[in-house]
């Protein structure tokens, strides 16, 4: 699964990050909400259909969680 560049991008987090992977985003500063997009290869969309599973992880810096929201639908963002 990648991070994928979309219509409306408008910031890439950690681009020049060696320690992490860029991070291609839709930033609207008026209420704070990032989209994200991301791509599966085929291996990833064939895993997810048979297990009907996908993992998020969240560097939190122990810092509260924020909320977060997964959805094949980018209208449900």
């Amino acid at each position: 699964m990648k991070a994928i560049k979309f219509k409306g991008c408008n910031v890439e987090f950690a681009k020049n990050q060696d320690e992490y992977k860029t991070l291609p985003a839709l930033l609207n500063k008026e209420d704070g909400i990032v989209i994200t997009c991301y791509k599966l290869s085929c291996m990833d969309l064939l895993k997810v259909i048979f297990t009907r599973k996908v993992w998020l992880g969240q560097m939190t810096f122990n810092k509260p969680l924020q909320p977060q929201l997964l959805s094949v639908n980018r209208n449900d963002l």
